[in-house]
């Protein structure tokens, strides 16, 4: 995106909505629908089977396809997704990580077919290709769970992936550093600022370092180089941050790596505002939030993100509809074109106020990036555990301050009062849901895909992949000729798995902090958690639980770490759980009470499995509890599931949820009421 002189109006932002889910045709559908309203790119949400490199048949995908977003199994799914779109043309973000390098291939190929079907060049079309693929394998392990590989091989093949579009693609943006995600994991400013570069150094140390780009193609990585960052709601503190994230970022590169193009080294980022920070009570407040969270990266020019989505005001209730995200995508379009935002220099240059909190936030982001790099780097500082207890502390102490009234969250803690809401009237349908077929058709559609495909052609390309893992080779070749042979999204991980193994990351949470507030309200239900453990003769324990494919593990993270601080045994493994392996820890463990998180609209189809489970392993009269976004009607037919207690977004009192969870352990156990 050029960037005018000071004299000139400044282009708008790429706008984009977040957007997938069903299937490649309603999504398909859905795409053209929002660029003919003027949406000027694309940004793909994929599903978690496809995220964590599972097809739709896999165990671990059951309940979860098509929920957060668009299946794609194989090239003819990818085909599906961009038909009458040409690629050429389209600005295309892609939200996978993982399986990073297998999607980017699939839409390589695509792109390769509509320039053979148009009789264009195919190299000629290629160097067009713009867009991005989120690859930051490091904030995966930190907070969203998207993983699959240890972290050496997924730096491996963020590496090559570098590499070859370096050099094949060179307009398209191999990675996107996410910081996003650590805020929602509980990430300050500094932390944000930080723990994103310390992945930007330890990604380019590795580019460098391999041997496949030359020194003086350094430049062109680190201008393909982009961020993905949050914007909360307060505003001045996240415009700051931007402010300390683009002068870093240009520090860093100009010393480190020693890029002498100016242009090269400018911060290239998008954004979206934030998701969880969005409310379940009062939710049409949440217009206002996400306007003013927008404006955190659009008022400052100097640090202006060069595309914006913008998440739909019902998102905590659950999928948006079409109409949620055209409303969306219109106030980026007022703002753009209705305001004079763009026609003026920086107005925050000279700002004593801004630039004090811009030194703040880069001081202490030096001294947090220092301190990685004495660890050995975010890989070595993910791997000890650093970074996620770090994250999972300072989530703590937001929860303890918003619980204690000391951060203000309108409708939730304060002013809670309310009328009915017209936009979920009595009737209206107020989110997106997605029609239980499509999994049941997805299945039928890969079983079929795989009858039909060249068997021998697919597992001649699986071998070659196979064993180019084994060596230094560039991987995207070997995975190029898997897309173009009709493999599958789970055979191409699959083969990787074989040779790389899996990682289940640190969750943090042994080595959190303790809260530092509410000790009066902690010691209240710590005293009854003593008293219920001597009456039964043993110390309560509770599994926490993240069933499915869903890796926001930081809810079920602050679970544990408050339920370990009023004195429970907690039993937590982490994420990407079967129910079988739910079930199997908590009769192992003899735990006396199973708490499950889900947030990715799963709940209906593993909650019972696991409710189902305990009962067949005699293990019935352990109470069940569930947290996550689930729609009223939903808890109503989890309860009548035997469902103990659902928790949702709007009971963000954790110490009176762990009251509530010594109440029903003692119901369940006979034990008189105190």
């Amino acid at each position: 995106m050029p960037y005018p002189s000071d004299r000139e109006r400044d282009r708008p932002w790429v706008m984009r909505t977040y957007a997938g889910h069903s299937s490649a045709a309603a999504s398909n559908e859905l795409y053209r629908r929002n660029l003919a309203k003027g949406q000027t790119g694309l940004s793909v949400a994929f599903d978690l089977p496809t995220q964590t490199g599972y097809d739709p048949d896999h165990k671990l995908a059951k309940g979860e396809v098509g929920k957060v977003g668009v299946p794609v199994s194989h090239i003819g799914d990818m085909r599906q997704l961009f038909a009458g779109i040409p690629l050429a043309e389209a600005n295309t973000s892609m939200t996978i990580n993982a399986p990073a390098m297998w999607l980017l291939a699939l839409y390589v190929s695509v792109a390769e077919e509509q320039a053979e079907a148009e009789g264009r060049d195919v190299d000629e079309v290629l160097a067009k290709l713009t867009g991005t693929t989120q690859n930051d394998i490091i904030k995966e392990y930190l907070s969203r769970g998207t993983y699959i590989f240890p972290p050496g091989p997924s730096l491996r093949l963020i590496t090559d992936m570098i590499a070859w579009t370096v050099h094949h693609v060179p307009k398209w943006n191999p990675i996107n550093i996410c910081s996003y995600h650590l805020q929602e994991a509980g990430a300050t400013p500094t932390h944000e600022v930080a723990y994103a570069l310390c992945t930007a150094i330890a990604v380019l140390d590795a580019v460098r370092d391999s041997g496949q780009v030359d020194a003086d193609d350094m430049a062109k990585v680190v201008a393909r180089i982009s961020f993905f960052v949050n914007a909360g709601v307060r505003f001045v503190e996240e415009m700051s941050k931007m402010r300390a994230f683009t002068e870093l970022w240009d520090e860093i590169t100009a010393e480190r790596y020693g890029v002498t193009d100016a242009k090269a080294r400018r911060l290239r980022y998008g954004v979206q505002v934030n998701s969880l920070g969005l409310t379940e009570a009062q939710p049409e407040n949440n217009v206002q939030r996400i306007v003013l969270e927008m404006l955190a990266v659009t008022l400052s020019r100097g640090a202006r993100a060069r595309a914006i989505q913008l998440p739909a005001w019902n998102e905590a209730l659950g999928l948006p509809r079409p109409w949620d995200q055209q409303w969306a995508l219109r106030m980026q379009q007022v703002l753009a074109f209705e305001t004079d935002l763009l026609e003026y220099e920086d107005i925050f240059d000279g700002s004593r106020v801004i630039e004090a909190k811009v030194e703040e936030i880069k001081t202490g982001a030096r001294e947090e990036i220092a301190r990685v790099q004495e660890l050995g780097g975010a890989v070595t500082a993910v791997e000890s555990g650093y970074m996620k207890s770090q994250l999972v502390s300072s989530l703590a102490e937001y929860r303890r301050g918003m619980e204690a009234g000391e951060r203000v969250l309108v409708g939730v803690n304060k002013f809670d009062t309310t009328e009915p809401s017209p936009l979920q009237a009595e009737g209206a349908k107020a989110i997106e849901t997605v029609d239980p077929a499509v999994e049941k058709e997805a299945v039928a559609a890969i079983e079929k895909w795989r009858e039909l495909r060249d068997d021998e052609r697919a597992e001649g390309a699986l071998r070659r992949l196979r064993t180019v893992a084994k060596t230094s080779e560039n991987l995207f070749d070997a995975t190029l000729e898997c897309a173009r042979a009709g493999v599958t999204t789970g055979e191409w991980s699959g083969a990787l798995r074989a040779v790389f193994g899996e990682y289940r990351a640190p969750t943090g949470v042994s080595g959190a902090a303790m809260s530092s507030g509410g000790v009066a309200e902690i010691e209240r239900v710590r005293e009854r958690v003593t008293a219920t453990s001597e009456e039964l003769g043993e110390r309560l324990r509770i599994l926490v639980g993240k069933p499915g494919l869903d890796g926001h593990s930081n809810g079920a993270e602050q679970v544990a770490v408050r339920a370990r601080d009023t004195g429970f045994e907690v039993v937590y493994q982490g994420i990407r759980l079967t129910p079988e392996q739910i079930v199997a820890a908590a009769v192992q463990e003899g735990v006396h009470v199973v708490g499950l998180s889900v947030l990715s609209g799963s709940h209906l189809e593993v909650v019972p499995e696991v409710v189902d489970g305990l009962q067949a392993a005699g293990a019935g009269d352990i109470p069940v509890i569930v947290g996550g976004i689930i729609p009223p009607d939903d808890a109503r037919l989890l309860t009548e599931r035997g469902i103990a207690a659902v928790f949702t977004p709007k009971d963000y009192e954790l110490t009176e949820i762990m009251d509530g969870i010594v109440t029903i352990v003692r119901e369940a156990n006979g034990l008189p009421g105190r």
